[in-house]
């Protein structure tokens, strides 16, 4: 997406004007919208809080609660939880997120309604007075579904989505904002914050979370709460969430008037709605990175959406689906698995310059790590190993060939000695061991070579555990393939990585209702290699570049 930001640098130290007040409580609408987590979730509304987005929940793993949203002994999420019914005057669903420019950084927000004045004010200080810096938004809405006569008439039209850029913001400093749209206010006295990039060859240690197929159920809220939990006692870098992400291809108990196999001909766009409110205490503090998922591209999957509204309510770089964007010593590249990725497709170029371009600065990024919605390696006997699609005529909604997958992807990371890849789409927890291909395995992460694959698609939806599958009647596992390490499909979680330097970085896994991680383990990599590649490299060309001034 082309993003026309307008960007005003107020160099003065003038005082702000006081903003409108927001003193009329919690509407009702929104208690009842949140009303899953009944008297165990705590709404804020004192003078210094918006009573609308700063959510706090005080969780206990109650017994009505799994009840209620979650049967442990089958996997299953229960149901989705109560959809906002109206969207609201002041700015909700406050979403940061890096761009291509580590100097920079994306803000998001919703609302009902759209004045002229509609602006983020920034600095490195708390004080609205102080922050110096204003950059105002663009604005869209969109409208989303059928208007004619249909068995199962459905339209929305989405609240005004606000996007801004702040820019200028120094490496690795926290920076306090607050949004003044429609009139109103995020904070009241209480400003949101974030921390800005480090910037490319900083050793500042990067941690980051990972999760994917979160929605919006009883057990993707236990999910977002831990993730809170842990942000309280930790400075995160990024969220990084690998595709099928709110779930909005919803299912109705109604229905069966529908037909099409009892689903909706049309995605319930509400529920994107309720998941920004959901996320918002994570998504407003550090920037929230998205990869697209089947859930989100696929037209079947999709129930119509077919990227449409992915690509309207988030702001990513480049394409907005495959990208990539440095965090530090990191530097991470989303890459769409619903899209080809053979040798004669955009995808592959793509991706083979920037990981030539990566390895050429591998001393500014040292650690490289796809990020993806479907693995290339899994051991779900259902999903098994992704391998893309043919086209099929006799398909509800014809899709396009999805081509290369595993192999033209496996041999660039492969050959550019990628680090890491995360994945979603199967729904449980599982780590491989440094990997070449099928058979081809290091059974030792110290010193590992080979890129090694983290599925961490336990967010919230249900589990792959023994549910009924139309096929094969099983969500279970294969035998375990020699390439596995380990695998989990019985718990909901979410993961998380910790780059400590150049050679060294932890990975965990935390499980709701867990205090400490349930994995919790290190992989090292020998970058002398690289290293003295790039320095051989450097010498090299200061002996051409010599020779030809001598020469001359």
């Amino acid at each position: 997406m082309f993003l026309r930001w307008i960007t005003v640098l107020v160099v003065s130290w003038a005082t702000v004007s006081t903003l409108e007040e927001i003193s009329s409580g919690v509407p009702g609408s929104i208690e009842e919208a949140l009303s899953f987590v009944g008297d165990e979730m705590e709404l804020r509304s004192s003078a210094d809080h918006d009573p609308v987005t700063d959510i706090h929940y005080n969780w206990t793993m109650d017994d009505w609660i799994r009840e209620k949203y979650v049967n442990a002994s089958s996997g299953k999420c229960g149901s989705e939880i109560d959809l906002m019914d109206q969207l609201y005057p002041q700015p909700t669903q406050v979403r940061l997120a890096f761009t291509r420019d580590p100097s920079e950084m994306t803000i998001t927000w919703t609302t009902k309604d759209h004045h002229e004045k509609n602006v983020v004010r920034y600095g490195l200080s708390p004080e609205v007075a102080m922050m110096n810096f204003v950059s105002y938004s663009i604005s869209h809405r969109y409208t989303f579904g059928n208007y004619t006569e249909d068995p199962c008439p459905y339209s929305y039209t989405s609240g005004f989505i606000h996007e801004a850029l702040l820019i200028n913001l120094l490496p690795g400093k926290r920076y306090y904002y607050q949004i003044e749209s429609n009139g109103r206010n995020t904070t009241l006295g209480s400003n949101y914050s974030f921390v800005a990039n480090p910037g490319p060859g900083s050793d500042v240690p990067i941690k980051v979370i990972h999760i994917g197929d979160v929605g919006i159920f009883g057990t993707s809220v236990m999910v977002t709460k831990q993730i809170m939990d842990r942000m309280d006692t930790n400075d995160f870098h990024s969220v990084i969430h690998c595709g099928d992400i709110s779930y909005a291809n919803y299912y109705s108990p109604d229905a069966e008037l529908c037909g099409e196999n009892i689903r909706q001909r049309w995605a319930k766009q509400e529920v994107w709605d309720t998941w920004g409110v959901m996320v918002e205490p994570v998504t407003r503090s550090v920037p929230y990175m998205v990869t697209p998922g089947n859930h989100e591209l696929d037209m079947w999957d999709s129930t119509r959406e077919n990227n449409t509204i992915y690509s309207k309510r988030f702001i990513m770089p480049g394409n907005e689906r495959y990208y990539s964007f440095g965090l530090g010593m990191v530097h991470f590249l989303s890459v769409s698995t619903d899209e080809s990725i053979d040798v004669n497709s955009t995808q592959h170029v793509w991706l083979d310059r920037t990981l030539t371009y990566l390895n050429q600065n591998r001393d500014k990024w040292p650690w490289i790590v796809t990020f993806q919605h479907r693995p290339i390696y899994n051991s779900n006997s259902k999903h098994k190993i992704w391998k893309g699609r043919v086209f099929n005529t006799s398909s509800r909604y014809p899709n396009p060939e999805i081509r290369g997958w595993p192999k033209d992807y496996n041999d660039l990371l492969l050959k550019h000695k990628v680090d890491l890849v995360l994945n979603g789409h199967v729904h449980h927890y599982e780590r491989t061991w440094p990997v070449r291909d099928n058979v081809t395995v290091s059974t030792s992460y110290d010193n590992a070579k080979d890129p090694i694959h983290i599925t961490c698609g336990h967010g919230g939806k249900s589990l792959y555990m023994l549910e009924k599958d139309y096929e094969t009647n099983r969500y279970d596992h294969m035998d375990k393939p020699v390439y596995v390490s380990d695998r989990n499909n019985t718990v909901w979680g979410h993961c998380e990585l910790e780059f400590v330097d150049h050679r060294t970085v932890k990975h965990l896994m935390y499980v709701t209702g867990e205090k400490g991680p349930r994995v919790n383990m290190t992989i090292t990599r020998d970058r002398s290699a690289a290293i003295a590649s790039h320095h051989s490299l450097l010498v090299l060309l200061l002996a051409v570049l010599g020779h030809v001034s001598l020469s001359s």
